[in-house]
């Protein structure tokens, strides 16, 4: 009899165990920054995470003499499989206590399930879609996460790496950026060069402005557009536009958030930044994941009164063709000041895909320290 037993989740209160999972293997970790229950369970349900209209999934808990010592959740996003002619399942929300039997039993459930389902390979972690976490920690494990990515143990990688059958998918990077005294020189001049010579501008968003007048779902059109060639991206639906469009810009500062558009185009929208100030102190505050009795005003405090250090550099976006014209330039022209009066000091770049250099190239004229790496891995389904 094998000494680790598999459960799929099937009632509500195993899906609260496979939450809950989680603030136990992390409990008193200095750099985890825990989701709130809420949203973890929001995103895990079939009627509240509009994902489902094209993945689905199930999720799994191991049990070691009884004891609940894993977890993992099994993917399949049809619209991403489709797009890039693969046949993939994913795993994601993997949190495993250090023993390798656990990870092999938890991964050899999301195989089977993968199997099947007529898949080929088992890629992860990944989420439902690029707006999820992604990717493993293998690099970084003393720096403090973020709210939109994982933090993991390093024991992790070591299992992952030595079970074998898996190999690197894709690797990402990020950087801990740090906010000048004053905008660099270089960014000033492109940022002016570009106003006049190619007639783009700043815009800054009202309330009205994103849910009357449009501007919501031209955000996260843009970034379909500017994310359409990345590593597993599938493109948001209208469903799931609307839900981003809540649970992002509804709270969100809007001075923190930067838009660039083409006024020889009839003001198309061109180029994006969003940043949020960073969660992760006040979420390490919310008990649980829970906003009561006082995780709320943690959240506010970060949120409206910045009173956290950093920013989360959460969603940048230029259209292929206005990236070589500077327009990124602008962007940060206009978001380096407001941080500046913020008082942040610091901001995190979040995963960028280590091969993609344009992306990287971003954050030339600015100091960094490449201060995180993660994989994603890949394992071919025998049938």
């Amino acid at each position: 009899m094998p000494s680790v037993e598999i459960k799929k989740v099937e009632s509500k209160k195993e899906l609260k165990d496979f939450i809950e999972f989680h603030y136990d293997l992390y409990k008193g970790n200095p750099y985890d920054v825990p989701n709130l229950f809420s949203d973890e369970l929001n995103t895990l349900s079939p009627n509240k995470n509009a994902a489902f209209d094209f993945c689905e999934a199930e999720y799994y808990l191991a049990y070691k003499e009884g004891k609940l010592v894993g977890r993992v959740a099994a993917i399949i996003n049809h619209k991403a499989n489709d797009k890039w002619g693969q046949m993939n399942v994913r795993f994601g929300w993997l949190d495993f206590i250090d023993d390798e039997e656990v990870l092999r039993a938890l991964l050899k459930a999301v195989e089977d399930y993968g199997r099947q389902k007529g898949m080929q390979h088992v890629v992860g972690p990944l989420g439902f879609t690029d707006m999820d976490p992604e990717g493993m920690l293998i690099e970084g494990f003393d720096q403090l996460g973020t709210m939109p990515t994982i933090y993991n143990y390093p024991y992790y990688p070591q299992h992952i790496e030595h079970i074998g059958g898996f190999e690197v998918d894709n690797r990402y990077v990020e950087y801990k950026i740090a906010v000048p005294d004053t905008i660099p020189e270089k960014f000033a001049k492109i940022a002016s060069m570009i106003e006049s010579r190619y007639n783009l501008h700043v815009k800054k968003l009202t309330k009205k402005d994103v849910f009357e007048g449009g501007y919501g779902r031209k955000i996260f059109e843009l970034i379909n557009s500017t994310y359409k060639d990345l590593y597993g991206y599938s493109e948001l639906s209208d469903r799931q536009i609307d839900q981003y469009i809540n649970m992002y810009l509804k709270l969100a500062d809007l001075n923190l958030i930067t838009l660039v558009e083409d006024w020889n185009a009839d003001k198309k929208l061109c180029g994006i930044g969003i940043t949020i100030p960073s969660l992760s102190i006040a979420l390490q505050k919310c008990h649980r994941g829970r906003l009561w009795p006082m995780g709320w005003w943690h959240l506010l405090r970060a949120i409206k009164c910045h009173k956290t250090e950093g920013v989360d550099l959460l969603l940048m976006g230029v259209l292929p063709e206005y990236r070589a014209k500077g327009t990124n330039a602008l962007i940060f022209a206009d978001l380096i000041p407001r941080c500046q009066a913020y008082g942040f000091k610091w901001g995190e770049s979040q995963v960028e895909i280590e091969s993609n250099e344009n992306v990287q190239s971003q954050w030339e004229y600015l100091e960094r320290t490449l201060h995180k790496r993660r994989n994603c891995y890949k394992k071919t389904i025998t049938q």
